[in-house]
């Protein structure tokens, strides 16, 4: 392995022996070679390790860690502990189950090298089954910057930050990091920090990476309403909602779509912790619990409405 590698890879990996060694041989295939790969297992108890064994021999590229108890088990903290051990002067996170563009980390670092911007972002195709995908090699795309005022797209994933469509400049995690609490949008929480603190980043046009759909991936879980991803991401909205008041980022239009959304979290007083956070004036507050109070009545008329409609259109 290089002593001075670029770009340093970060991938938690958990039970993936079915898909890993795929994952692995993608970032093998990289045409830019200067990077180092950090395997964080979080506690997995398959045959991950025998299944990869060969290609940890052949390519010291690769090196597959245990996490420590130092750091909390799940996603964040074997990526904070992969942020702690990284080398690389860019960093970039992959998951255990996908598939890299040979010229991922090509693209990322040209753009960053050459302009004065802390992330790069690109592309993530989706997936499912087997992969079979005819690579594009273009190095023509179009392209746009993003800063500060895109956070709100951000948020509202408008404008989407996938936790492997981006490479950082590493100084954007050196005062910052997972919250390792979350099981579920750490990501969305963390990058949005990043860039709501003024760093400053390009969105390219180019499919760099492709995300294989499963019912076992966190999103899936989340679709279908697992308590623990549901609560997680309600912890995350509160901790952004936070971040964005101390930097008085907080715009009506914000605020009105944080609450909106905490009203579909009933069961974790969603709504009046979001209330609590933004401090809105008596009268707005009172506003805000009307709306909130006359809801579900609004929702039902709708429905009928719907029905009625239908009925007469039949």
């Amino acid at each position: 392995m290089s002593n001075n590698p670029k770009v340093t890879i970060i991938m938690a990996t958990y039970n993936r022996a079915h898909f890993i060694e795929e994952t692995l041989l993608s970032i093998q295939n990289q045409t830019f070679s200067e990077w180092e790969c950090l395997i964080i297992d979080d506690g997995g108890s398959d045959n991950t390790k025998e299944v990869i064994a060969e290609i940890l021999i052949q390519d010291k590229r690769f090196q597959f860690l245990k996490r420590p108890d130092s750091y909390i088990k799940g996603l964040s903290g074997c990526r904070n502990h992969g942020l702690d051990l990284a080398k690389g002067e860019y960093i970039i996170f992959f998951d255990d189950d996908d598939i890299v563009h040979p010229q991922n980390l090509e693209c990322c670092v040209d753009e960053l090298s050459k302009k004065d911007i802390s992330f790069c972002r690109y592309i993530r195709d989706a997936f499912f089954g087997d992969f079979d995908y005819a690579f594009d090699y273009s190095k023509t795309y179009t392209s746009f910057y993003i800063d500060k005022k895109d956070v709100e797209k951000m948020l509202r994933n408008e404008l989407q930050f996938n936790s492997c469509a981006i490479m950082w400049k590493a100084g954007c995690f050196e005062r910052n990091r997972f919250a390792e609490n979350l099981m579920y949008c750490e990501d969305w929480e963390l990058y949005s920090r990043i860039v709501s603190s003024g760093y400053s980043g390009i969105s390219i046009a180019k499919s760099l990476f492709f995300g294989r759909k499963h019912a076992e991936s966190m999103t899936g879980e989340f679709y279908r309403n697992d308590p623990i991803r549901r609560e997680s991401f309600t912890e995350a909205i509160l901790l952004v909602l936070q971040s964005l008041k101390e930097k008085q980022l907080l715009t009506y239009s914000l605020k009105r779509y944080f609450i909106a959304t905490a009203i579909e979290f009933k069961e974790y007083n969603l709504y009046e912790k979001t209330l609590n956070i933004l401090e809105l004036p008596k009268f707005e507050k009172m506003k805000w619990q009307i709306f909130y109070a006359i809801l579900p009545l609004r929702l039902t008329l709708y429905r009928m409405k719907k029905v009625i409609k239908k009925k007469i259109n039949q």
